[in-house]
């Protein structure tokens, strides 16, 4: 029973929450103040449901709940009074026929849209504006949002967090825009809605190759837009888009959720009436575009205009795959980027052949952005396969369901990779190998762990499955380039090195032999400045062993290499020092670190004091000295480290990289 009330208490959620945050944001004019409170609506749910009962209408459960929240903090700060009055007289008016049966929800109707463009507001980065819509709107996770955004989950949450604080402080309006402004941020608000919609169209991780609500969500949104903006060609294109790919939502699941590739699709599932609604929506495009000063369409109109092509096709064979492989390559000019290039080659690929898709595929291998991308694999095995090229196209395969995030697609992926033949690859494989050769008893701990970082990129670049004898320079040379092309002359050196300490203990050629050394000095860090300090200890949601051992560098001078090395035993934090054992030197702190290190420790007496978040697996076991006894886990890495500060730090830097652990450092006349 229980399970019951969780799954509804999450269905409700997803289906209320952007109108709760949106009518909160009315009443207290603050956006992250209004989550807050619907977040307290959703912990409520979860404690009383599973002992009251689910209650007839759980969304205006939820809203009255959230409501009275809000309220509780207006009153309790003594502002608005006579708002206050007029909003407890319309709840308590209300409140008996939002709790029936046929209960309707008290929202302002364009409430949810004052929330996508308060979110889309120019007050915020461009990024920033589009991860905040997706939590907001679409009740997406920071994990999903990042998968959408091709980043790391730590930068959206910390887009998500310097975005509310922006709104608060800037006392950005809950209003809609009009005149210049609405074209302004119209551009940032149409590329979110659709990014809601894509997620609920092919779910970027669970179970479900879907979410139908988000797809309803953003349609509804796309709707409304096209009211608030009839004359803008690229609203109604991109209504038009969502419509005819939301008529497929029936045809796109198999029994088992499996997916239904769009050629094998039973068009007589594809609902015709969201298909009518969509060639209505080009129409009107189209009239808006020839109605206005500008006669070339944008790309939503373009990606609309692809779907028409497959709308009207009676069949797969019928589809023109020439004129969308033309519309494909108008996309890629106005719109050139690296999955706009993917699609189109796709589209090359039916109309001009496989190997003609494979060429403009292959080009594509070296982009950064695309590394790890599912999408890129499967269709390389795709193409590959229909040339002939069985082996090839399994490994591309394996590759893909490896890196899929979606179960549904995952299982997809590994079938089509099993109907190629289960004939297992003649010697050994570069996964298993990799395994064996980080396995050794004759590499010591840190080298194991620098040499494991390069090789889980070759690994997770080429695919496991990747017969080791057909291994090779040139594709050594594009992983290096893709991963690894504008790090460090020392960085570079350490992969290099690593993948020809692996060559030579699989006996092949030399693996790096497009690769060659790089020389260079790494110049002096530049201490952080106070400002820039501040912004780093500001930084929202901060772990607890980031927090200390940024504080602990910059109170003691040190080097990362020697804090990281700090064990247990060798603190002492009465006296605010550290004497290590196996380095000369002691390291030293102020009141900040003494502060963080009991919690950091909570008991522990023995061990590494900076430990990694998971315990290593079998074949991977550090020795005994960077081992915690305690809890199994392993000292913190120098390369973990600092890309989790380089993360973290990455919407604080100008140049957008990231500011290094040395940087914490403090100068000569600061200590």
């Amino acid at each position: 029973m229980l399970p019951d009330v969780h799954r509804t208490v999450d269905a409700a959620w997803k289906l209320e929450s952007a109108k709760i945050v949106a009518a909160l944001t009315r009443m207290v004019r603050d956006v992250g103040l209004a989550e807050e409170m619907a977040q307290d609506a959703l912990v409520a749910a979860l404690e009383q449901w599973p002992v009251s009962g689910v209650p007839d209408n759980p969304g205006a459960w939820l809203t009255t709940t959230a409501k009275r929240r809000a309220l509780d903090h207006l009153r309790r700060n003594q502002r608005l009074e006579r708002k206050q009055e007029q909003l407890a007289h319309e709840l308590g008016q209300r409140q008996e026929r939002q709790q029936g049966p046929d209960a309707r929800q008290d929202d302002e109707p364009d409430d949810v849209l004052r929330l996508v463009f308060l979110s889309c507001h120019p007050v915020l980065p461009t990024e920033a504006r589009a991860a905040l819509t997706l939590r907001l709107l679409g009740g997406l996770t920071a994990e999903e949002i990042a998968r959408a955004f091709l980043v790391t989950e730590t930068v959206i949450t910390q887009r998500v967090a310097g975005a509310k604080r922006t709104l608060a402080e800037q006392r950005v309006p809950f209003e809609l825009p009009d005149g210049d402004h609405l074209a302004e941020r119209l551009s940032s608000v149409l590329e979110v809605i659709y990014l809601i919609f894509n997620e609920g169209y092919s779910a970027t991780s669970g179970d479900d190759l879907m979410r139908p609500g988000l797809c309803l969500e953003a349609l509804r949104l796309g709707r409304l837009l096209a009211e608030l903006a009839p004359r803008e060609p690229e609203v109604h294109g991109l209504v038009a888009l969502m419509e005819i790919q939301a008529s497929r939502a029936a045809a796109r699941t198999g029994p088992s959720g499996e997916p239904v590739p769009l050629h094998e699709q039973n068009r007589g599932r594809w609902d015709q009436l969201l298909i009518r609604r969509g060639f209505t929506a080009m129409l009107r495009a189209k009239g808006c575009l020839a109605d206005g000063e500008s006669g070339a369409p944008g790309p939503y109109m373009l990606q609309a205009a692809i779907a028409v092509c497959h709308a009207q096709a009676r069949s797969a064979q019928d589809t023109d795959w020439a004129q969308i492989a033309s519309l494909y390559e108008a996309l890629a000019r106005v719109l050139p980027t690296p999955v706009v290039r993917l699609n189109r080659a796709v589209a090359v690929g039916k109309a001009h052949g496989p190997g003609a898709g494979l060429a403009l595929t292959d080009a594509l291998l070296t982009d950064p952005v695309l590394r790890d991308y599912h999408l890129l694999p499967s269709v390389r095995g795709d193409l590959l396969a229909r040339l002939g090229r069985h082996e090839e196209a399994r490994v591309e395969f394996r590759r893909a369901a490896s890196l899929a995030r979606n179960a549904a697609e995952r299982a997809f992926l590994e079938r089509r990779a099993d109907e190629l033949g289960a004939a297992a690859p003649e010697g050994p494989v570069l996964g298993q190998a990799a395994e064996d050769f980080l396995g050794r008893d004759d590499l010591d701990a840190a080298t194991s762990r620098s040499y494991g970082q390069t090789l889980r990129r070759l690994r997770r670049t080429l695919g496991d499955q990747q017969p080791l004898a057909s291994l090779t320079a040139d594709q050594v040379t594009r992983v290096f380039t893709t991963a690894w092309g504008g790090v460090a002359a020392a960085t570079w050196n350490r992969h290099r090195s690593a993948v020809r300490s692996f060559g030579a203990w699989a006996s092949l050629d030399d693996l790096t032999a497009g690769l060659d050394r790089r020389t260079g000095t790494r110049p002096a860090a530049r201490p952080l400045d106070p400002a820039q300090l501040d912004a780093v200890w500001s930084l929202p949601d901060l772990p607890l062993r980031e927090e200390t051992l940024w504080r602990l560098l910059y109170e003691s001078a040190a080097g990362a290499t020697a804090v990281l090395a700090l064990d247990v035993e060798d603190l002492d934090l009465d006296d605010r020092r550290a004497r290590p054992r196996s380095r000369a030197g002691r390291v030293s702190w102020r009141s900040g670190t003494a502060r963080l290190l009991p919690r950091l420790l909570a008991g522990r007496t023995r061990g590494p004091v900076f430990l990694s978040d998971r315990r290593p697996g079998p074949a991977r076991t550090p020795g005994a000295s960077d081992l915690c006894p305690d809890t199994g886990r392993r000292r913190l890495s120098y390369e973990r480290a600092e890309y989790l500060f380089k993360q973290a730090t990455r919407p604080l830097d100008p140049a957008g990289d990231g500011y290094t652990l040395r940087r914490l450092k403090p100068a000569p006349r600061d200590r």
